[in-house]
């Protein structure tokens, strides 16, 4: 099975790339690599560009015509920097996406397997969503990828094309056998940040909010390892037309699916199970909000078991460790500037 992957070069774009080549199908990869790393594309198919390039993507397709399905992944993703640049972030995210998908659908590529976020959604009691939760995105980044749902869903009414949005909730952790991970050098992303403090990299890890209505003050994340992730874009994308049917609505061409362990973890306690797992404390300081930031939330993830028959298996320790060794050998693997 041979598939596009847009944002193939990324972080959680590179590890759905190896987990495709692993279970034995061809990710075709187009990355701007204005965010992704190339060394991430070595050795696998690759197509430097725009996703709204009609030109280039027209050549992948007629290089590669038994592509049958798209998975969407290329983005923009720091929620403070979509608020200080919504611009960049609704261009990018959204006018890019609005034309990939008519291109796509012109081209006869009819299945989209979207890249989406559990930063949609409002808080619950119980910070348990299904993905029936009211929603509220509540930064620039997270209503891109609102309006990228919105838009997906109404081609798959309109022309003939089925899409499934992945929710995704908080990704961590590294491809085990270390071929991608977090690659950014100064990392946005809760794990990356205190992989920094341990490494001295940076003065103390910031925990960023402590009064927020949970356990302990600090928010409330679904931290799901990144290579479980990928395995779930392996199962939509081998099972896609079934997964419609699975649903008992065969007629329906679009669904949302959360993915995340199902199970909610607090900052602190995150923290806690990373100075376990490295052996040692790290610094620590409080800080209040960033902007964007919400009280969070973790999954329901029984229609992922249900549709996909994805479950989970690794866990946070396994996420952590990965991470950790990452970090050892990212400067091996990759060039910066």
């Amino acid at each position: 099975m041979k598939v596009l992957v847009t944002g193939g070069a990324g972080y959680i774009g590179s590890t759905i790339c190896s987990a495709m080549l692993d279970a034995g199908h061809t990710p075709v990869i187009l990355d701007s690599l204005v965010v992704g790393k190339q060394e991430f594309t070595r050795g696998r198919i690759f197509y430097q560009g725009d996703i709204a390039d009609g030109a280039l993507l027209e050549r992948i397709f007629s290089e590669h015509p038994d592509i049958c399905a798209t998975i969407h992944c290329a983005a923009l993703i720091i929620v403070p920097e979509s608020v200080e640049k919504p611009y960049e972030y609704y261009r990018e995210n959204v006018s890019k996406s609005l034309e990939m998908f008519r291109i796509l659908n012109r081209l006869g590529c009819k299945r989209v397997v979207f890249s989406s976020s559990a930063s949609l959604y409002d808080t619950v009691p119980g910070f348990m969503v299904t993905e029936d939760a009211p929603l509220k995105p509540s930064s620039p980044y997270a209503r891109t990828k609102f309006m990228m749902e919105m838009i997906l869903e109404d081609f798959c009414r309109a022309y003939p094309m089925r899409g499934i949005a992945l929710r995704y909730f908080n990704p961590i952790g590294a491809d085990p056998q270390m071929r991608s991970g977090l690659h950014i050098k100064t990392p946005s992303l809760v794990l990356g940040r205190m992989v920094l403090a341990a490494r001295g990299e940076q003065e103390a890890f910031e925990i960023t909010g402590t009064t927020w209505p949970t356990r302990d003050g600090t928010g409330i994340r679904d931290y799901v390892h990144v290579w479980d992730l990928a395995q779930a874009h392996i199962q939509a994308v081998e099972n896609f037309d079934q997964v419609f049917e699975r649903q008992g609505e065969p007629e329906q061409n679009y669904m949302v699916i959360n993915l995340g362990t199902g199970q909610g973890v607090t900052v602190r306690e995150l923290v806690a199970a990373f100075e376990n797992v490295y052996g040692q404390t790290i610094n620590k300081v409080e800080k209040p909000p960033r902007p964007g930031d919400v009280a969070g939330a973790y999954a329901n993830n029984d229609k992922a078991m249900r549709l996909l028959g994805w479950q989970p298996r690794m866990t946070i320790e396994q996420a952590i460790a990965s991470a950790l060794e990452w970090a050892e050998k990212r400067t091996q693997i990759l060039k910066y500037d």
